[in-house]
């Protein structure tokens, strides 16, 4: 309700405010184009997002220094901080980098920000920067409308570059425009009344905007023609600081439980550093004319001195809490605990699958990956109980032929139930999540989620082909004819040795995954199984004809055997895909998989 109140009354108080004043007009018109430039730079490296950025955050870290180093690097390259917190709860959602990691990175696009500060503080409002800016606008338009994906990007971050510049530009020229007939620098207040008010506003403009940076460049343009003091733009910075945390929030709504822990990390840290810095304002401000005047920086060259400030003051909050990191992961833990599933709840729930994991296609392909690789052990684990084993006992050193004799045997779970409560949901939502993903993608990243829904479907159609084999299985597996018996102990040994295959193939993968030798041996692990498996092939190596000819079953029992035989095979193919996609090579061709059996 508050947020249906909230935007028709933001914009009518923007179009009174243009009605009033047309100076209000050209700095409104300036942070829209800033703000429009943000999200064109945004989407120039989100082209670029497509593997390279991925790999980078993935080996920078792996320790607290280096997320921290990334997080500034990133946000002073891509100057977003918003991006760069996307990514990082995207990463996080996916699993691809831990708790730790992203506060690190959070931590360091923080510092990152300032580059942004000093760029603008030191250039950007002592030049005529729309000269700069309408090049690159024309450059990257023409750019945006080329077919090859890098030249778009390209295109994108210089048009965004363009805009930036443009907003400054006229952001600028109003607030000089403004002071011929306000000036609002006559409205300052002072002292810790001051202090609270513009941190208020701050935060204000900040959630409004959305961004940070734009509202500290607007506190910039502001003070270069001094239409607001030193002290309350100092208060304004603190106030844009808490404000920046919204954004982190808001994009942690469609995260895991990871992503939400990360957004109060964010909100925790950005809270106490505002905190010091108004419990230690005086010590601050006299720490940053020390620093200026080291620096050379004059003392009415305010702009510069703000940019010192906004340096020192989140430089200050991250020493402060590099030691406390692991304790704020620990708190984080204790406060956003993973939800049970409901008692009604009738499929295995989504583990990996988030929203946020469809922002950039490395997390989508992870999420998808992990989900599907858990959709195989669960239907694993449903075929095992099928044909009557237990699961630990499988994969222990026990003989086969001393797990199949076993009395366990004589109670099988109803298999079709299992898929419908088990199941059939959630490989609905892995499958709409494949879809979502794929619709959004560049050709070079839609075979691998085309090959990830064929597996899914193979791990699906195998325990479908389980229920085939049931019932059968249930009435012969201690049938008083020992033939029939034999038969189905060998169906049984069949889909055990496969899955006890299967077992150590991901053991050879999760060594160190992706490597070639590791591919390659799990690969010839594969092949030797489908071979051993085609040999027991009751059909093929005339077993069948020899019991039917010997008189050793009956023409039902040889009816029931030769379809079983067929569920078997099929059973033992669809699992053989679901293995060569999920753990080998989730790109390669799908029908190598299928070869000889």
């Amino acid at each position: 309700m508050l947020r249906k109140i909230f935007f028709p009354t933001m914009l009518i108080l923007l179009a009174y405010g243009f009605w009033i004043s047309p100076n209000f007009k050209e700095i409104s018109a300036g942070v829209a184009i800033f703000l429009f430039g943000m999200l064109s730079l945004e989407e120039g490296f989100r082209v670029f997002s497509g593997g390279t950025l991925e790999r980078i955050l993935k080996a920078s870290t792996d320790k607290l220094w280096k997320s921290i180093s990334f997080g500034f690097v990133s946000t002073a390259i891509m100057q977003s901080s918003s991006l760069v917190s996307v990514l990082t709860i995207s990463f996080i959602g996916a699993g691809l980098i831990g708790l730790t990691q992203g506060i690190g990175i959070i931590l360091g696009a923080n510092i990152g920000t300032t580059t942004g500060a000093w760029l603008m503080a030191g250039f950007g409002l002592k030049v005529k920067i729309s000269a700069y800016a309408m090049p690159m606008l024309v450059f990257g338009v023409i750019m945006i409308f080329q077919k090859a994906k890098s030249l778009k990007g390209i295109g994108y971050v210089l048009a965004g570059l363009g805009f930036l510049f443009l907003g400054i530009h006229y952001m600028k020229e109003g607030f000089e425009s403004f002071k011929d007939s306000i000036d609002l620098a006559a409205y300052a207040v002072l002292g810790f009344k001051g202090l609270m008010i513009y941190i208020g506003i701050g935060i204000f403009a900040t959630v409004i905007m959305q961004s940070s940076h734009a509202t500290i460049v607007l506190i910039l343009a502001a003070l270069s023609v001094g239409q607001i003091t030193y002290e309350n733009a100092i208060a304004l910075t603190i106030g844009a600081n808490i404000g920046t945390t919204i954004t982190a929030i808001i994009g942690s709504l469609s995260s895991n439980i990871e992503g939400k822990r990360l957004a109060g990390a964010h909100f925790v840290f950005n809270i106490v550093t505002a905190a010091v810095a108004v419990a230690l304002f005086h010590p601050i401000i006299s720490l940053v004319q020390i620093i200026g005047d080291h620096l050379g920086i004059a003392a009415q060259n305010h702009m510069l001195r703000l940019a010192v400030f906004d340096s020192l003051f989140k430089i200050m909050g991250v020493i402060l809490f590099i030691p406390f990191v692991d304790m704020l992961v620990r708190f984080l833990n204790t406060i956003f605990k993973e939800k049970a599933a409901p008692q009604t709840q009738t499929y295995l729930e989504p583990k990996y699958l988030n929203e946020s994991a469809l922002e950039f296609p490395a997390t989508a392909r992870k999420a998808a990956m992990d989900e599907s690789r858990r959709l195989f052990d669960h239907s694993s684990k449903i075929i095992i109980e099928g044909i009557g084993l237990d699961i630990d006992a499988l994969y222990s050193e026990v003989s086969l032929e001393a797990l199949i004799s076993d009395p366990c045997c004589q109670s099988i779970p109803d298999v079709q139930k299992k898929y419908e409560t088990e199941l059939r949901g959630n490989y609905a939502k892995i499958t709409e999540f494949i879809i979502q993903a794929q619709s959004h993608l560049e050709k070079e990243h839609i075979n691998s989620f085309y090959n990830l829904k064929l597996a899914n479907r193979n791990s699906i159609e195998a325990v479908k082909m389980m229920q085939q084999l049931q019932h059968n299985l249930r009435r012969y597996i201690h049938h008083q004819n020992p033939s029939i018996q034999k038969q189905y102990h060998k169906i049984i040994e069949r889909i055990a040795k496969l899955l006890r295959r299967i077992k150590q193939i991901k053991q050879v993968m999760k060594r160190q995954e992706e490597t070639e030798a590791n591919k390659a041996e799990a690969m010839t692990q594969l092949q030797r199984a489908k071979k051993i498996l085609a040999k027991n092939d009751i059909v093929a190596n005339g077993k069948l004809d020899k019991l039917i000819r010997g008189n050793l079953i009956d023409n039902e029992m040889a009816a029931s055997l030769m379809n079983d035989s067929a569920y078997t095979n099929n059973i033992i193919k669809s699992l053989i895909v679901s293995t060569g996609v999920l753990w080998i090579d989730p790109d390669g061709d799908i029908q190598i998989y299928r070869e000889e059996i």
